[in-house]
């Protein structure tokens, strides 16, 4: 039987950190492909910078849960997560054994079991399935917004420091209207980003609603209950359960006992004429002439 794949997280985990690295893979295609635009590079730059610090967070999290942190770093390609979470474009590379992992989780649960598995985790594989989905709709809503508006006559979003600005705030229903598009095509891109971010936003919002709201309930109730006053004027004898005693039970235990009577009354009538009988005997023997 095969050991145990202990470097291995939750398979929702390990599906989002996968993805996560191709995403990062595909940008560095990205970055050559608009070579020509610094302020889409910018935006790229940007999100590789956000894939760094997610990917040296899960670092220090495989480090610190594995059972032999040599093992993970060495024999489990620690030493490649570490520097694929560093921001140098030449290390970026290594992400792709992230890659590798995922393909031998899958490898070894097999996709029935796999689906299984991201069905019972189902809050946690939600809660990851959100915030990939907010990753993408930030760095893709970001780049077509920012690639249609930003040579538009009178544009406001022509940085891409507006562009994920205008991103951030529309995912979040906040809408602060400093920033907005002004063609066609980019109000078109805005209406999907509202779209899919009331959806995103409002999931997770519940998430979290249920996840800190619901324990607190539970708890102040048990609170409640334990600190309940207790009347201590009830005695013992008072909270104590009565006993109902039937009444053919009653009648049954008194015909018992005059039946008992009866025949004590019987054997010492039987036993007085025994001893009569055994005395007559004896007074003959006793009365014999001399």
């Amino acid at each position: 039987m095969a050991a145990p794949r202990t470097e291995l997280k939750s398979t929702g985990y390990e599906i989002f950190i996968g993805l996560l690295s191709m995403l990062s893979i595909a940008n560095l295609v990205l970055v050559y492909a608009f070579v020509h635009d610094p302020a889409l590079q910018q935006i790229l730059s940007v999100m590789n910078a956000l894939f760094s610090v997610i990917f040296l967070i899960d670092f220090i999290y495989r480090i610190r849960t594995a059972p032999s942190a040599g093992a993970y770093f060495f024999k489990h390609f620690g030493w490649a997560d570490l520097l694929a979470s560093l921001p140098f474009p030449q290390a970026k590379i290594l992400r792709v054994f992230r890659l590798v992992r995922v393909a031998r989780l899958m490898r070894d649960v097999g996709p029935r079991n796999l689906w299984k598995a991201i069905v019972r985790d189902r809050a946690g594989s939600a809660l990851l399935l959100l915030l990939l989905m907010g990753i993408l709709v930030l760095q893709f809503g970001s780049l077509m917004v920012l690639r249609v508006e930003q040579y538009a006559n009178g544009a406001n979003i022509t940085s891409a420091s507006d562009a994920l600005w205008y991103t951030i705030v529309t995912i979040s229903t906040v809408g602060y209207g400093d920033q907005f598009p002004v063609t066609d095509a980019g109000r078109l891109i805005g209406a999907g980003i509202i779209v899919i971010g009331v959806g995103i936003f409002g999931t997770f919002t519940g998430y979290l609603a249920n996840l800190f709201l619901t324990p607190k309930k539970s708890k102040d109730e048990s609170d409640a209950a334990a600190a309940a006053p207790v009347d201590d004027s009830v005695t013992a004898a008072e909270a104590a359960p009565a006993v109902i005693v039937p009444a053919a039970a009653v009648v049954s235990a008194s015909a018992t006992t005059e039946e008992l009577r009866e025949l004590l009354a019987r054997s010492e009538a039987n036993l007085a004429e025994m001893r009569v009988l055994l005395g007559a005997p004896d007074d003959g023997v006793g009365s014999a002439p001399a």
